[in-house]
């Protein structure tokens, strides 16, 4: 039987605040397996970034646990990379240099490898000859891309997403979606899995292999939808709307949950 990059059992979790507590996420459970790419979707403030920040390592769930190769998660690692929708590049450090940032931990690299590594995946994602610009100098798809080859130069296993076409214009956006599954899931990148949050209903049905949608509150799962679509995706085709109207289905019920 096929074993799980990634599961996440039984979380919950609290916001704490002076009133006491407010649940947020209650009893979460689902499986990521290889090569999948799983997206989370659920009305404005149900959790869904709560808990991406806890598969990410950066919040610790009240119960239960995510696993990553069987191993629990109990902080950040590399082996979990982040995309941010803001891009979260540094201003002042060139695209090179914030690609080399995802580095900085391997102390048995020096900096002309880190350097070169850096290179390698600014070209992956097509900013070939881009390297010394900086982030005022770039658009809003290449400040993307900067920050996917970063996340792709830490050699994470999994890759997680949040909202990452949310702050580009439409076209760059689309753009971007046609090519990030290609990005990362190649010979020359180690990730094995991706999970993404996003409110885009269309980019997740062009995306996903599996959806995960939350509702009530506190949020729990309400249903997993599997896209059983080749690739690449047509949004015109009859089959990617029904996909599309049965999840804007499912979003509107846990909208009543």
């Amino acid at each position: 039987m096929k074993e799980p990059i990634l599961e996440v059992i039984d979380v919950s979790y609290s916001y704490k605040t002076e009133k006491g507590p407010v649940p947020v996420l209650k009893d979460i459970n689902f499986k990521v397996y290889s090569h999948e790419f799983v997206s989370i979707v659920a009305p404005t403030g149900t959790g869904k970034t709560t808990l991406l920040k806890i598969i990410a390592g950066l919040r610790r769930p009240d119960s239960g646990k995510v696993l990553l190769m069987g191993e629990e998660i109990r902080g950040p690692t590399p082996k979990l990379a982040m995309i941010f929708q803001d891009f979260a590049l540094y201003p002042w450090l060139t695209a090179l240099e914030n690609v080399e940032l995802a580095l900085f931990h391997r102390k048995d690299l020096s900096k002309e490898v880190r350097r070169e590594i850096a290179r390698k995946y600014l070209e992956l994602v097509g900013l070939g000859g881009f390297e010394d610009y900086y982030p005022r100098e770039l658009s809003g798809g290449m400040k993307q891309r900067v920050a996917i080859a970063r996340a792709l130069a830490a050699q994470p296993v999994v890759l997680l997403m949040d909202e990452p076409f949310a702050n580009l214009d439409a076209i760059t956006a689309e753009g971007l979606r046609a090519e990030i599954y290609n990005m990362v899931f190649n010979e020359e990148s180690t990730v094995k899995a991706i999970v993404m949050v996003s409110h885009n209903l269309d980019e997740v049905v062009e995306l996903s292999d599996k959806v995960i949608i939350l509702g009530g509150r506190p949020a729990s799962i309400m249903a997993e939808v599997e896209i059983k679509l080749s690739r690449p995706r047509n949004t015109r085709d009859i089959e990617f709307q029904d996909y599309l109207d049965r999840l804007y289905s499912l979003l509107s019920i846990s909208l009543k949950v």
